[in-house]
């Protein structure tokens, strides 16, 4: 009889031979600068984003009941001004990660402003292929990393 552990799970994601650990295709390191963050650190910096967003809509948006949407409207502009300039958000800044093209550049204003926008749909970071890309920076061609 087949069981639930010979199918596999699409939480497990796509099948790996535990040989190649996340970049290795296209030559980043395991571990330190320029490898791929991981699920952990990425989730930290989208909380701290997060909640720096509820705290700049909570101060200058007070007047409208409709916080929830004022603090996606904030965390949008936010999170796509700062990875647009700088490649990082609030929270990458402090847990030194930066979002790069595949070729090691940061992404720039437009990659920036859709790859936003996809994140704010929630579904596409939830997605992610086997080296940790969600669809959000497939889409835009682009990867979280450390930088330190």
């Amino acid at each position: 009889m087949v069981s639930r552990q010979d199918m596999g799970s699409w939480l497990d994601g796509p099948p790996r031979d535990g040989s190649q650990y996340p970049g290795q295709r296209w030559g980043r390191p395991e571990r330190g600068p320029g490898s791929i963050a991981r699920f952990a650190p990425r989730l930290i910096a989208l909380v701290m984003d997060w909640f720096l967003a509820m705290v700049l809509a909570g101060l200058f948006f007070s007047r409208w009941n409709g916080s929830g949407l004022m603090t996606l409207a904030v965390f949008f502009v936010l999170t796509a001004l700062m990875v647009g300039f700088f490649g990082r958000s609030p929270g990458h800044w402090l847990l030194g990660l930066q979002v790069q093209t595949m070729d090691g550049r940061p992404a720039g204003f437009g990659r920036a402003v859709l790859r936003t926008l996809l994140l704010c749909l929630l579904i596409p970071p939830l997605v992610a292929d086997e080296d940790q890309r969600g669809l959000h920076d497939r889409a835009v061609d682009t990867v979280l990393v450390r930088v330190r």
